[in-house]
């Protein structure tokens, strides 16, 4: 029998990371610290303050993929060393680029003929993809008014108020003016009729949404098109739409084939899509496809030869990551048009059933579409309760789960709302344990507020004995008080420059 000696056990004590003083030595959070420390106490200090983030597939705020299969992720492990910049060092993960970029053109119906390469590139998100392709339009626009002896400093995008923030954030940086269609309360996506009233010859583009963030909706592209050809024709415009598809783009070619929106409009010039959003991939990657090559100005494109071979470029960011392509290649092939088939239409089958057991309780008004990216998002139809949807928002966070609260874009501000994002690992078990959770929050919100509003109301005949309209006076501030301390984390309307998810 083998007996372990005194020097051995202190080594083994030694060794316990949770026994080093490290555990009780608080780390510097403004300035580099002095000295190293081992890599097993950087290791176990950092991830003990992960723990208390939020676990992300209860994250239903967000669109972006939160879950991949584990061949994938060896896959996107293994390249997450290379910089997909060094074109001529990497030549087969650009050539993987290239393929994804002609799959998902031709996913959206683009003018590329058999074995012609598509025009696209993939970004770091839709909100570079959006940056590029806006300057793409600018750029157009600039040429043909100089090309005509016009002015060309004041051009100006038309698009609803209901856009992500990143189209405020082009429109800030490159100096266009943003025309907003505003909504209202029946309507929440982008009027096309409005929308086309708005176009001048000023104007460099249209963008339409396929999949508004507030509720999933689609917007009208074909009816949008529609009219502004007639307008085209009747002023010699050529005014043309670009389609944010940031989160439907992956949706509809699968579960809405019929749908008409995308390159089979004449005048839908560019398609931006997230590929870490319903395109499956973790968050780092995201397309913009051009119809044709003439609609990407040439002086935008910067060329490198590699390999004897012409590859163009266009980017705001230089260094990037390659696993995402590498995920995102992988997803392709690996699914296939029936693989993302049906993953949709089994996110659109729990986002329906979500719906049903919302609308079954008879409490909440639904405000995504049938037709439109798997959201639900819903409203409470009583406002005279004593709690409203960020409270409900609130209490849903001791189950884990996260569910945004936030009122709806300019001009229907007033419209306070629910949503979960119903993406690829929600599966129908959580479903239903979400709409458990809800009514229990339900509940426990009726039963607090009617034991506070007995308290209240006991205290109020203390007070002011028979004075009833001194007691409503008082009732009114009290629950005024109260509610102003709720609201006081959450703003009255949506700051467009702080966006949503």
């Amino acid at each position: 029998m083998v007996l372990a000696t005194a020097v051995e056990a202190d080594d083994a004590v030694l060794s316990c990371m949770f026994a080093s003083r490290y555990m009780q030595t608080p780390l510097p959070k403004f300035q580099l610290p002095e000295r190293s420390i081992p890599k097993d106490a950087a290791y176990q200090i950092i991830n003990d303050e992960l723990m208390l983030d939020g676990n992300p597939r209860l994250n239903l705020a967000s669109f972006v993929t939160t879950w991949m299969e584990p061949e994938c992720d060896k896959l996107m492990m293994s390249a997450i060393n290379k910089n997909y910049v060094d074109m001529d060092e990497y030549p087969v993960t650009t050539d993987l680029q290239n393929r994804c970029v002609n799959m998902i053109a031709r996913l959206f119906h683009a003018e590329v003929e058999d074995g012609d390469q598509a025009v696209g590139v993939a970004t770091v998100g839709s909100s570079e993809a959006i940056m590029l392709a806006g300057l793409a339009f600018k750029r157009k626009w600039q040429n043909k008014m100089k090309a005509n002896g016009k002015p060309y400093d004041k051009p100006n995008l038309v698009t609803g108020s209901n856009v992500q923030v990143c189209w405020e954030k082009f429109a800030r940086y490159f100096e266009v003016e943003l025309k907003e269609v505003k909504l209202t309360e029946d309507y929440y996506v982008m009027n096309p009729k409005k929308a086309v009233e708005m176009v001048d010859e000023n104007t460099i583009c249209v963008c339409a949404i396929l999949g508004s963030t507030y509720n999933g909706e689609f917007e009208d592209v074909k009816t949008l098109n529609d009219l502004l050809l007639q307008k085209n024709e009747k002023t010699g415009w050529d005014t043309p739409i670009h389609v944010d598809a940031a989160s439907g783009g992956f949706v509809a070619p699968f579960i809405y084939p019929d749908l008409e929106w995308d390159f089979r409009l004449p005048l839908v010039r560019s398609i931006n899509v997230s590929g870490h959003k319903y395109g499956l991939v973790y968050a780092g990657v995201g397309w913009v496809v051009w119809r044709s090559k003439k609609d990407l100005p040439e002086e935008l494109i910067f060329h490198i030869n590699y390999l004897g071979a012409d590859q163009p470029t266009f980017t705001l960011n230089f260094s990037k990551g390659a696993s995402q392509i590498i995920g995102q290649y992988y997803q392709l092939i690996r699914l296939g048009f029936e693989g993302y088939k049906l993953i949709m239409e089994n996110c659109r089958a729990n986002a329906r059933y979500l719906t049903e057991i919302l609308e079954k309780t008879g409490r909440f008004k639904i405000l995504s579409k049938d037709v439109g990216v798997p959201v639900v998002a819903f409203s409470l139809k009583d406002k005279s309760l004593g709690h409203d949807e960020y409270e409900i928002s609130d209490h849903l966070r001791k189950f884990g789960w996260v569910v945004p609260a936030y009122t709806m874009a300019p001009d229907a501000q007033n419209v306070l709302l629910l949503r979960v994002v119903v993406r690829e690992d929600f599966s129908r078990t959580l479903a239903e344990r979400l709409a458990q959770n809800i009514e229990q929050v339900l509940q426990e919100l009726e039963a607090v507020h009617a034991q506070i509003n007995t308290v209240v109301k006991e205290i109020l005949i203390t007070e002011n004995g028979n004075d009833e309209v001194g007691a409503k006076e008082n009732s009114k501030k009290i629950h005024d008080k109260r509610r102003r301390g709720r609201h006081a984390r959450h703003p009255d309307s949506v700051d467009k420059t702080k966006g949503i998810c």
